[in-house]
């Protein structure tokens, strides 16, 4: 094996283990998110609502949506979604409607109670933005490279779907 080969076969390897790293970099990110807001609700005393919840509502925000489009926009897995907002819908954080074109679809939307739960988060959210910044951790120009980088990432692995299979 000529040298070039050698070294062309290090850095192959290279890239893959640094993908691996940051595919449990973003797993343990993922996690690690849903344990913040966890802990915010724990401390302000909201028990009921779980992180998934929590972010389910912050996701919907003023839109008034169906589980197949929050499947279709990426946020959740289908048996999640529908488990979570019939929970959201039976503990007052959700408005519930059947569509009256598709009369199998509902339409759901935040109640006063889930616009609460949405604005605690969303102020979760940005007191860590302000911190990010303001303690040099990132800044605007890092946030866009990740998020960039992630982009790309989620295109590549959709197109993997379309495409491949």
């Amino acid at each position: 094996m000529s040298l070039h080969t050698q070294m062309a076969a290090a850095e192959q390897q290279s890239f893959v283990t640094g993908y691996l790293d940051a595919l449990s970099l973003v797993e343990r990110l993922h996690r690690l998110l849903l344990d913040v807001i966890k802990d915010e609700f724990e401390r302000l005393g909201v028990l009921e609502v779980n992180p998934v919840q929590a972010l389910l509502m912050f996701n919907i925000g003023e839109n008034e949506v169906t589980a197949g489009e929050l499947k279709t926009r990426g946020y959740y897995q289908g048996s999640n979604v529908s488990y979570n907002l019939k929970k959201l819908v039976e503990m007052g954080y959700m408005h519930h409607q059947r569509c009256e074109i598709d009369r199998r679809s509902v339409r759901v939307r935040l109640t006063e109670k889930g616009r609460a739960v949405r604005d605690v988060v969303a102020a979760l959210f940005g007191r860590h933005a302000d911190g990010l910044q303001g303690k040099g951790v990132l800044g605007a120009d890092g946030i866009d490279q990740i998020t960039g980088a992630l982009r790309r990432v989620e295109r590549y692995w959709t197109d993997q779907i379309r495409y491949i299979y």
